[in-house]
């Protein structure tokens, strides 16, 4: 069975992974570069008692993405102390009373920080550029100096970034999940979005036929009554959801978009009250009356008439939703990374955890390798008192050696080399993926999650082969992972879908919508401030009301909602915002059938 299952999951992985511009790199230049400016007079490598110790220094991490405010702690902090002698306090906007809000008041005090990471290249980071609140990384040559590993490793997501947002001559910024020039999809053994239930569970039923996204209600409900309380005897649910990730619509609704196969960005344009197929000409605005949005809040209104909706949803943040999965109140995750902190290799030894459960009408949305990157940019404050070293660090996690520390510690931590390829160790086996595992104080103490990467934004796609030992950087695909037996609960998935991985599956049987890297080499075309102002106007209508549908008392009240809902946001702009979307969407599919 084990063989098996790993000869066909290595055929698509070789059909996934090329090596491109990663094949014949090497990392030797990896180490910080000397630093020398006005700011900073002095600098030593570790080891170098001869020269002057690098004074530390606080940077300031304005994220959009991160989860967590404060100062960085535990192994991650340890690191960057030992290698850079630097401390990150991060300012997530998530937390800080909205991500608008808090984007807002930093940008009235002039100031947003020294490492600045953007959810998406919408108008705040085109507000942010044109205010002069980002650094230009040519300046001084900044990038040519402290830029070595982007240069070498992500050449054309700079190259990007200057054509885009730069008028061909600056550099604000790079973008996310740099990938190699590859066809098929690049995720590792799981998509982003796919309906993940608890297996076991669903066994229990004996496996019932879903079609449609509402077909999984009753299906839920029986779970629900088979499972009624969690580990530490509070009531489960199938849905719990959090608020603080809504942009311009509903995360948690848009997800089943998602697992359509369309997504809120073409992947050029960030998109804006628009939903476009990853490989067809299609685009749904999301007020349409049969659009994958307006189906996910009424599937969410019935399941809340059902007792199937946490009701602390409206409320509560994302920290607050992994510890319910952790617990075991959950039962449903869109999304194959949410339900990590429940599945701990105990419970999935038993034969216990969450695994794909497809519906007929399924497919699944793939993002593709992007050798131009993503629309999450890695940015520097132009008021950032120590700019050479902020871009030392961006620059770092850039290399194969920062991204495999930044994703799983130090080497000799949570995974070491054996005979030239990467093996968990004992400490990892239990720490990964998202586990309350202790570190040795010598790392950095505290326990493996507390201590991860809390800016929460990446730099390559973890599919991309490392050329330091050529397995990927997903730890699920090394090699010593894939020929390790399944537990229990694989076993089990296997043996009934036929396939030894979620993305296997989707791609034996043509569930999958793969998007085209697509690369204009022309300036983003921006709105124009009025369209800008209705959209934001708009989104706060939408985000509003998109709530209060779910919990809407009974039938009448949603419908009359919804009404309103559609009303106000047509009346302050929503036709005008779709419309302008829509005429950028046809740029890409044209250059999409051209390429």
């Amino acid at each position: 069975m084990r063989k098996k299952t790993r000869r066909t999951w290595l055929v698509l992985l070789s059909s996934m992974l090329v090596l491109s511009m990663l094949a014949a790199c090497s990392s030797k230049n990896n180490d910080p570069q000397p630093i020398a400016s006005a700011n900073n007079p002095g600098t030593t490598t570790e080891g170098d008692t001869d020269k002057p110790q690098r004074e530390e220094i606080t940077i300031d991490v304005f994220s959009m993405l991160s989860n967590f405010s404060g100062e960085q702690t535990g192994w991650f902090a340890h690191v960057l102390k030992e290698k850079f002698n630097v401390k990150l306090n991060i300012i997530a906007s998530n937390l800080e009373g909205g991500g608008d809000i808090k984007f807002q008041s930093m940008m009235a005090a002039g100031d947003l920080g020294d490492l600045v990471v953007f959810g998406a290249t919408d108008s705040k980071y085109l507000d942010a550029i044109a205010a002069g609140m980002l650094l230009d990384w040519t300046k001084d040559g900044l990038v040519d100096t402290y830029g070595k590993n982007m240069q070498q490793y992500a050449p054309k997501a700079l190259e990007k970034n200057k054509a885009q947002f730069g008028g061909g001559t600056s550099i604000y910024g790079i973008g996310n999940e740099v990938g190699a020039e590859s066809d098929g999809p690049s995720e590792a053994l799981e998509l982003n979005y796919h309906p993940n239930l608890r297996w076991d569970l669903y066994e229990q039923l004996g496996r019932p036929e879903i079609n449609t996204m509402e077909d999984y209600l009753p299906v839920l409900k029986a779970m629900q009554e088979l499972q009624p309380r969690s580990d530490s005897d509070k009531p489960t649910y199938a849905f719990s959801m959090w608020s603080d990730w809504d942009g311009n619509m509903m995360m948690n609704t848009k997800a089943w978009a998602g697992m359509h196969g369309y997504e809120e960005s073409d992947g050029f344009n960030p998109g804006g009250f628009t939903l476009v197929s990853a490989d067809t000409e299609d685009v749904q605005g999301i007020l349409d009356e049969n659009s994958y949005y307006m189906r996910g809040l009424r599937l969410y209104f019935d399941a809340n008439q059902m007792g199937l909706v946490d009701p602390d949803s409206i409320t509560q943040n994302f920290d607050e939703a992994v510890n319910k999965m952790r617990d075991g109140q959950l039962l449903f995750s869109w999304f194959s990374w949410f339900d990590d902190a429940y599945n701990t290799p105990e419970r999935m030894e038993e034969g216990k955890g969450f695994h794909l459960v497809p519906f007929n009408e399924a497919r699944s949305y793939s993002y593709g390798f992007d050798p131009y990157g993503g629309n999450r940019v890695w940015s520097i404050g132009s008021k950032a008192e120590h700019p050479e070293r902020v871009m030392e660090i961006i620059d770092w996690l850039y290399s194969p050696e920062g991204n495999m520390t930044a994703n799983y510690g130090p080497e000799g931590m949570a995974w070491e080399l054996k005979d030239g390829k990467p093996v968990l160790t004992a400490l990892g086996e239990e720490a990964f993926p998202a586990n309350k595992t202790p570190i040795p104080d010598e790392f950095g103490g505290g326990v493996w999650d507390d201590g991860r990467n809390q800016i929460n934004n990446t730099t390559f796609k973890s599919t991309m082969i490392n050329p330091d030992n050529g397995d990927p950087y997903d730890y699920s695909l090394w090699t010593s992972t894939l020929a390790k037996d399944p537990t229990k609960l694989e076993e089990n998935w296997r043996s009934v879908m036929g396939a030894s991985t979620a993305v296997e599956w989707f791609v034996n049987n043509d569930k999958i919508a793969v998007q085209k890297s697509i690369y204009t080499g022309q300036p983003y075309v921006e709105m124009t401030d009025d369209l800008k102002q209705k959209q934001g106007q708009v989104a706060s209508v939408i985000k509003e009301y998109s709530w209060k549908l779910i919990y809407a008392k009974d039938e009448a009240q949603f419908n009359q909602l919804k009404d309103e809902m559609i009303n106000k946001a047509k009346g302050l702009g929503y036709d005008d915002v779709v419309e302008f979307n829509k005429e950028q969407h046809k740029v890409v599919f044209e250059l999409r059938k051209n390429s």
